[in-house]
């Protein structure tokens, strides 16, 4: 009855709804998960229990991909943790102090790091946050613009990188063409990815914000505390134990030694997944890599170099580094309950058929000679919602991508295929991006130490102004189709109405 209908999107609304109002995030992702426990069983107690439990947070919690993403934010959460008692983000913290001197400056160097950090949305979250956000307090940028930075140049940028997991994964999911040839061309038809980009820059260099983010950089009341006794209110529901003394000894090479190894590792292990070590080609092993696999064997194998660094420097001793292991473990937990309970809701999701019911309405659509040309505003649309309702971006991947292939006969000559593939990602991102039990939503909570929901609704604003810029760029793009013409109006549009709102906002001040 409830099966491959609209009622299989019904629980992540139910969760995302109740988020909004409650602004608590557990209670409202049980729910949630509940609701697909119930439909999904007719209303049985007894195999409601059974299906939330076994085929939902135990089944979640067992999967082999799901667990190596849960290794690897241990593991990061314990490199961080080592970082900042070897005094490594200090020493950032006081160089960056004598180089940065400027809130505009301080952007502007998370928005470069964020994109060179391109490997991996997850890695990119928690590394630029323990690094940025010392200097970022400094210039007092409120923890929500600090998620929001960080939050814009994770998914988007490795979107748009062909060296990325999420180049991989995109690959992995067309089928009859060239996965990474049709991942590359679709690059400048990725319009929300690119203007996410355009918008950071154009709001950092014209200095302003607007709606919540706006009250949230005026007040500074989001997260940001100034050094005091009291404990520092985070996600990460650090306990009000004091933290223990910071290294001394530490330098800026402290913190930056440990990223590059773990950049090196993590690409050591992607490329390692995907057979390179075995006479796969360097692309061909990216393109087929696991990233669960890879991004836990790098970053596993970067903690131990960095605890040996550490060691060697006299940095720590040993007894310091590891009762700094179980200290990273705590710090991620809460950020694991709700990855837990929104992977859990995707199995949900997917056990009512919500990707056969929005794959049936994209073919009814393809079917429609006359819609062809609104085909990428279309998937976009859908791409939106079905990533927003599900909180994945890869997932939606899986439904959309080989439905628009087929569509097209995998003919790559075909650009309206190319423009329709790209509309997919980049829709996918942007539900990504909006919703708040997005695991990348998430990793950006907890890399700002910002609250979750207070990050979601000072994003979303901004996250909605880039999709309706791209929407209307689709819907010229699918009758245009060239990205030399459409790229730069899109560019032009957006800091178009980026400077609207500006000029707005000074008439209403």
């Amino acid at each position: 009855m409830f099966i491959n209908t609209f009622w299989s999107l019904v629980p992540p609304v139910v969760a995302i709804v109740l988020a909004l109002i409650t602004k608590e995030v557990y209670s409202s992702l049980f729910i949630g998960i509940l609701c697909g426990g119930l439909l999904y069983s007719g209303f049985s107690l007894q195999g409601t229990i059974e299906h939330v439990l076994t085929d939902g947070i135990i089944g979640s919690l067992s999967d082999s991909y799901n667990v190596g993403i849960l290794i690897f934010l241990v593991v990061l959460g314990a490199m961080v943790m080592l970082m900042n008692r070897a005094g490594g983000s200090a020493a950032f913290g006081r160089w960056s102090q004598e180089h940065i001197k400027s809130k505009k400056g301080a952007q502007f160097a998370t928005i470069i790091l964020g994109c060179l950090i391109f490997v991996d949305d997850y890695f990119n979250c928690l590394t630029v946050g323990s690094v940025m956000r010392p200097l970022t307090d400094k210039h007092k940028i409120s923890r929500a613009k600090l998620a929001y930075l960080i939050d814009a140049t994770a998914a988007p940028i490795c979107i748009i990188a062909p060296v990325s997991s999420w180049a991989a994964a995109v690959s992995g999911f067309v089928e009859g063409a060239n996965g990474l040839e049709l991942f590359i061309r679709a690059i400048p038809y990725n319009f929300y990815a690119l203007l996410t980009i355009v918008m950071m820059l154009v709001l950092t260099a014209r200095d302003f914000d607007f709606g919540p983010m706006k009250a949230a950089e005026l007040t500074n009341n989001l997260n940001y505390v100034e050094p005091s006794p009291e404990p520092e209110p985070n996600i990460t529901g650090a306990d009000d134990q004091p933290e223990p003394p910071v290294s001394d000894k530490g330098r800026v090479m402290h913190l930056v030694f440990p990223i590059v190894v773990l950049i090196i590792s993590c690409v050591i292990g992607l490329v390692y997944s995907g057979g390179f070590f075995e006479g796969t080609s360097f692309i061909d092993a990216f393109s087929g890599a696991d990233a669960s696999v890879g991004l836990s064997i790098g970053s596993v194998l970067a903690l131990i170099i960095t605890i040996i660094f550490y060691l060697a420097t006299r940095v720590l001793d040993f007894k310091e580094c590891m009762n700094a292991l179980p200290e990273g473990f705590k710090s991620m937990v809460p950020a694991i309950l709700i990855l837990t309970f929104a992977w859990s809701l995707k199995a949900m999701t997917d056990s009512l058929g919500a990707r056969d019911y929005v794959a049936g309405i994209v073919s009814v659509i393809a079917e429609n000679d006359a819609a062809m040309s609104l085909l990428p505003c279309i998937v976009f649309v859908i791409g939106c919602f079905l990533a927003f309702a599900t909180g994945t971006s890869w997932g939606t991947f899986g439904v959309l991508i080989p439905i628009v292939v087929n569509v097209f006969g995998g003919d790559l000559s075909n650009e309206l295929m190319i423009i329709a593939i790209s509309a997919c990602m980049a829709g996918a991102v942007c539900g990504d991006h909006c919703s708040p039990i997005s695991d990348t939503t998430i990793m950006a909570s907890a890399g700002a130490q910002c609250d979750h929901l207070l990050h979601v609704s000072t994003q979303l604003p901004y996250a909605v102004t880039v999709a309706v810029v791209s929407f209307v760029c689709y819907v010229f793009t699918g009758f245009i189709r060239s990205w030399i013409i459409c790229l730069p109006l899109s560019i032009a549009l957006m800091i178009v109405v980026l400077l609207v709102a500006k000029k707005k906002m000074v008439r209403e001040a």
